[in-house]
């Protein structure tokens, strides 16, 4: 099995990744091989993926954080990996990676100078080679509503594990459309539905309102004539 198989395995099984800032931190005596960033923001809505609604519309799918999304997690020992996988270069269980919310959103921060290969991604990150950085959840719970031009807005409101965050080779916007597109298709698909349903009672209310309006002026009519 190849490393984006695996990937797609624990997506089909209900995680979801989503692309996050990272970058180190320079400037302070003593400061370590850190590296520091948000996974998320709160109440903060961003794009996830553009589609094209039944009629061939260009749509936005969006999403945004609850801020108190993150409440109940479960975030006892999350772990910064590669890719999602392999080797872990800081945890919570060691006190080399911290979580922190704030006012702005989920903080990280991640001591990568106890190992080797964890100074080495120190390093690449702080060289620029590597630059994309992705978190790895699941969500107990959210919903999706449609604006008045079909554009939709999921927002979740309460995340039920956190796994990991991993520096990746791959642009982290590729797991995250993937992932979204798993967990909000269907629902904007139930949506999109409902909407076409009551459009059709919608139409279907007014031909019958029309048909008796018409009604009552043949009746009308023929009460005049007769008169």
């Amino acid at each position: 099995m190849t490393e984006q198989e695996k990937i797609l395995q624990k997506i089909s099984k209900g995680r979801e990744y989503r692309a996050m800032t990272m970058e180190i931190r320079e400037g302070e005596e003593d400061a370590g091989q850190i590296v520091e960033g948000y996974a998320t923001t709160f109440d903060q809505p961003y794009v996830l993926y553009t589609t094209e609604n039944k009629n061939g519309r260009k749509i936005t799918v969006s999403e945004q954080v609850d801020r108190d999304a993150f409440k109940d997690a479960d975030m006892n020992d999350v772990i910064m990996q590669y890719d999602h996988q392999g080797r872990v270069f800081a945890r919570i269980s060691n006190d080399t990676l911290s979580l922190e919310e704030d006012e702005h959103g989920l903080k990280i921060r991640a001591d990568l100078g106890g190992t080797t290969l964890g100074r080495q991604l120190y390093e690449e990150i702080k060289g620029g080679y590597t630059n994309k950085m992705s978190f790895g959840f699941t969500v107990d719970a959210d919903d999706i509503k449609a604006d008045k031009d079909g554009n939709y807005l999921r927002t979740i409101r309460k995340i039920g594990k956190l796994f990991d965050v991993s520096a990746v080779s791959l642009p982290a916007n590729d797991y995250t459309e993937i992932s979204a597109r798993n967990h909000c298709d269907g629902v904007i698909a139930e949506i999109e539905a409902e909407r076409l349903l009551a459009e059709e009672r919608k139409a279907a209310e007014e031909q019958k309102r029309e048909a008796l309006l018409a009604r009552l002026n043949t009746l009308k009519g023929e009460e005049k004539h007769g008169d």
